[in-house]
């Protein structure tokens, strides 16, 4: 972590004993934290403190976390958002993303696993605010100051994961990048046979990017590897 302020982290969960371990172990990394029991009590402390990122509960006794994640990024289109859920299906994983979260972790989770995201995210935030470099993918402008994909008067805001995904695969265009480099090199965290979220990710980029998502031009599939970009 760099010097100046702590990272402020907003937990949005019900359970005392997650957000105990939580609120302990982030204030140990020396994040400041502040923890909300219900979906509404989260959107105003987001509305008034301003977290540097919000870890969110799907499961809350007065809403439905999915309508959370989507208020908490209308609100603010770049904060990373990482849902905790214990709806491991694949589907439930999807939407959450689509509702405009970052990443998610599923019931029970690594603690250690989920404070090395936070921290990929954080030094990629320091290292992304050092530049206001924008590229072109086919007849796209993405400005990763702003988090903006334009092509004339259209104008898609992109999520940090999908910028630094972007970005990763720009850096070695016309190249394989794998899943297992994807992973680590963006989230922080080891590959493992389960894990769908670069998947995923790709999926949210080519709604974006590509006319025919059956038939990409731009991100395409490797096989058994991973993802290359042809700009």
């Amino acid at each position: 972590m760099s010097e100046g302020p702590p990272r402020k982290i907003l937990v949005i969960e019900d359970e005392p004993d997650i957000v105990r371990g939580l609120t302990d172990a982030l204030g140990f990394e020396g994040f400041e934290v502040q923890a909300r029991g219900t979906g509404q009590d989260g959107l105003e402390a987001a509305a008034a403190w301003g977290p540097d990122l919000v870890l969110l509960d799907l499961m809350l006794p007065d809403d439905n976390g999915y309508r959370v994640c989507e208020q908490l990024r209308e609100r603010d289109p770049v904060v990373p958002i990482i849902i905790l859920t214990a709806k491991a299906q694949e589907a439930d994983k999807v939407r959450g993303l689509d509702a405009g979260a970052d990443d998610y972790v599923t019931k029970p989770f690594s603690v250690a696993e989920l404070i090395a995201r936070i921290n990929a995210i954080f030094r990629r935030q320091q290292r992304l605010a050092a530049t206001d470099e924008a590229f072109a993918i086919g007849p796209w402008t993405v400005n990763a100051r702003k988090h903006t994909l334009t092509k004339g008067r259209q104008s898609k805001r992109l999520t940090f994961y999908e910028l630094e995904v972007l970005k990763l695969l720009r850096e070695r265009a016309d190249d394989a990048v794998s899943r297992d480099e994807l992973l680590e090199k963006v989230w922080g965290v080891q590959g493992n046979p389960t894990n769908r979220t670069v998947d995923n990710f790709i999926v949210k980029l080519r709604r974006k990017l590509e006319e025919d998502q059956k038939n990409p031009r731009h991100i395409l599939t490797v096989y058994g590897y991973g993802y290359k970009l042809v700009p």
